[in-house]
């Protein structure tokens, strides 16, 4: 069976523990290690999460490293009225036996690329992109290196933060556009295919099921992430965004996508990161073009492979 190798970059965030899950109960991912950054809440909340969700999993030999705290430029963000003030509200987390990985995420990503085979790791950021692009400014060397990027956030027709912005793009926007403009392939997952990734009552059932501590763990989460939902963005049922990068890399089935241009908008007073898709004209090729879009989900197969790594992990 073969393996891919993962950079889980991430900020849980629900959404984002549901991929840990995935990318950890499922064999045809290789999790060499989980970055955080600054995202759905700060830096060390998140880093936190990540580390007992880890502990969760029963994937102590997963590295934690912490990255940027902050974005590029502007003023730091975090969506509380998504995620709560822990970042994780509404399950009891358990405490982390491994300790905080030393070294900041930027130089782990970096001498960890440089150090595999060229073309084996993929970067599967979930999360606001300032640690990747810290990461190509200070040693670009990696762009060259790096198998692809596959990465939450965007929309070509939707936001969630402004009318035309995703959260992870829109907080910082001037990360996103070094990322979306390095010459590596870049796969944009992004709100026109995560809100196709509803958590129904059916689904929910499906996992409680399972009967583990960990499927009601999750069923745990996705009882806050619904009424946040509910309250917030008028959802009648969540979007699980970020395990549909995972899904993609497991079986690229499961996610169809449509190859174009995609640049990020950084002046517009309304549209500040919007993430503008030309899909104007046939669609390019591989060569004329290193970025492409997601744009529909088999709504089936990505919950059974969720239900099935829930279920592996035991």
């Amino acid at each position: 069976m073969t393996t891919r190798k993962i950079i889980l970059d991430c900020d849980p965030g629900h959404d984002d523990a549901v991929a840990i899950l995935l990318a950890v109960g499922n064999p045809r991912i290789d999790l060499i290690g989980v970055t955080t950054v600054g995202g759905n809440q700060s830096l060390d909340k998140v880093t936190y999460n990540a580390r007992a969700v880890l502990e969760k999993a029963h994937a102590r030999q997963v590295p934690v490293h912490a990255g940027c705290d902050r974005p590029l430029v502007r003023p730091q963000e975090v969506a509380a009225s998504i995620h709560g003030q822990t970042g994780l509200d509404g399950v009891e987390l358990p405490e982390p036996t491994r300790p905080l990985d030393p070294g900041h995420a930027v130089d782990w990503i970096i001498e960890t690329i440089m150090r595999e085979e060229p073309g084996t790791v993929t970067l599967v950021p979930t999360g606001p992109l300032t640690n990747i692009a810290m990461a190509v400014r200070k040693e670009p060397r990696i762009v060259d290196r790096v198998r692809e990027v596959v990465l939450m956030g965007g929309g070509y027709h939707v936001g969630n933060w402004s009318a035309v912005a995703e959260f992870n793009i829109k907080v910082d926007p001037e990360a996103a556009h070094i990322v979306f403009n390095e010459p590596w392939p870049v796969t944009m997952v992004g709100l026109d295919l995560t809100h196709q990734a509803l958590c129904t009552p059916e689904v929910q059932q499906r996992i409680e099921g399972i009967g583990t501590d960990l499927a009601h763990f999750v069923s745990g989460l996705m009882d806050f992430f619904r009424k946040s939902y509910q309250d917030n963005q008028d959802f009648v049922d969540p979007p699980v965004h970020d395990p549909c990068t995972v899904a993609y890399l497991i079986d690229p089935s499961i996610v169809s996508t449509r190859r174009c241009p995609v640049d990020v908008e950084l002046r517009g007073d309304l549209t500040c990161g919007m993430t503008v898709a030309d899909l104007r004209g046939p669609e390019p090729s591989a060569e004329d073009c290193h970025t492409q879009v997601a744009v529909k989900l088999d709504f089936q197969g990505f919950w059974d492979l969720v239900v099935k790594a829930i279920t592996a992990i035991g």
